[in-house]
């Protein structure tokens, strides 16, 4: 699965605020989100992560 620094991705389980849409701020062997609701930012493993997502919402960059 492609997810990228800067990504939104929904998730099938929402955080604890009620969001299900965190950001991706950092990718590897895990990932360092932040939740989009409450601001809090957690690391979660990458399978764990890969199972749960429903949508990845990548922000295109326009260079004129």
């Amino acid at each position: 699965m492609d997810v990228r620094a800067g990504d939104t991705l929904t998730m099938k389980k929402p955080h604890p605020c009620g969001e299900k849409r965190f950001l991706v701020l950092r990718s590897g062997m895990d990932f360092k989100l932040r939740c989009l609701g409450c601001g809090r930012e957690f690391f979660i493993d990458r399978l764990q992560a890969e199972k749960n997502i429903r949508e990845i919402t990548r922000e295109e960059s326009s260079c004129s």
